[in-house]
C-alpha cells in the first residue's frame, strides 16, 4: 500500500516523534531496499520485520462466517493520478464511502499492484487495486478487487481505461485531470462476496490493526491495459506474510 498514506497514518497508530529523514527512508521491491529488509531500513519500518499480523498473506483455510454485507456508495469523481514512485495513485476526495455493518468509511485512494499482492489458493491474479477506506477514528478498511487479463474482445473498462491512458510515466506530484471523470461502481464485480482478515499496509511502516476484504469474484481487463500498468511497475507486490494466529473468514 501506498507510502504516503503510511506516512500520514503514523500518529494515528502512535508512531511519534520521527525524524524526517526516517519517515522517508528510501525503500523498493528488490535488492537491499526489498521487502526482506524494510524492517532494516528505518526504526519506524520495524514492524514489517516483528509485526505477528503482516499482509499480504495466502488464502487457503477461510471459515465461513455471516459477515455484513459491504454496501459500497460511490459517485462520479475527477481524476486525480499521482506516480508516487512506487505505484499509480488515483486519490478519490469526496468519492463516496464503505460501509460493513455499523461502521462508514471514506474511500482515500486507491493504487495497484502487478502481479496482485494477495494469493488465494496459492494464485495469485495478474493485478489488484486496493480500495483504501478510513473512518472519523483514523482506522483503515481496504478492499483488495483481483483482476486477471484477457485477450477477448469488448474487455474495455471505462475507469482502467481512464486511469490507464493517464499513468504519469515519471514519479511527481499529483494531477489533476479535470477533463476526465471516473466512477469508482465500475471497477466493481456484481458478486460481492469476500474474504476478510485482519493485517496490516503492505508497504512500510507496515502499520497493523488494517481490516482487510478480500473480494472473491475477479473482475476482467485487456491484456492491454495491464501491460499499461505493468510496464510501469511491474512486481511492485510484497511477498505473502505468515498467517499466524489469524483466523480468515468468508462471507459464503
Amino acid at each position: 500500500m501506498y507510502k504516503k498514506l503510511a506516512i500520514l497514518t503514523l500518529t494515528t497508530f502512535g508512531f511519534q516523534g520521527a525524524t524526517y529523514a526516517e519517515e522517508h527512508a528510501h525503500w523498493g521491491y528488490s535488492g537491499k531496499e526489498g521487502p526482506s529488509h524494510w524492517g532494516e531500513l528505518s526504526s519506524l519500518y520495524v514492524e514489517c520485520k516483528i509485526g505477528p499480523h503482516q499482509s499480504p498473506i495466502d488464502i487457503t483455510n477461510a471459515v465461513k462466517s455471516k459477515l455484513p454485507q459491504l454496501k459500497f456508495d460511490y459517485h462520479p469523481i475527477p481524476l486525480v493520478i499521482q506516480n508516487n514512485g512506487h505505484t499509480v495513485q488515483v486519490t478519490t476526495t469526496d468519492a463516496g464511502t464503505l460501509t460493513i455493518g455499523e461502521e462508514t468509511y471514506k474511500l482515500v485512494q486507491f493504487h495497484y499492484h502487478t502481479p496482485s499482492e494477495e494469493v488465494i489458493h496459492h494464485q495469485p491474479a495478474d493485478m489488484v487495486i486496493h480500495l483504501v477506506h478510513k473512518n472519523d477514528q483514523g482506522e483503515l478498511a481496504v478492499v483488495a478487487v483481483l483482476l486477471n487479463a484477457s485477450s477477448q474482445a469488448g474487455l474495455n473498462n471505462h475507469l482502467l481505461e481512464a486511469v490507464g491512458n493517464n499513468l504519469p510515466a515519471t514519479p511527481g506530484e499529483p494531477q489533476k485531470k479535470g477533463e476526465v471523470s471516473i466512477d469508482l461502481n465500475e471497477l466493481l464485480p456484481k458478486d460481492l462476496n469476500y474474504y476478510a482478515y485482519e493485517g496490516s499496509l503492505t508497504t512500510p511502516p507496515c502499520t497493523e490493526k488494517v481490516k482487510w476484504h478480500i473480494l472473491k469474484h475477479h473482475v476482467t481487463l485487456s491484456k492491454a491495459e495491464l501491460e499499461k500498468f505493468s510496464k510501469l511497475y511491474p512486481n511492485n507486490n510484497r511477498p505473502v506474510q505468515p498467517v499466524g494466529d489469524r483466523q480468515v473468514l468468508s462471507s459464503d
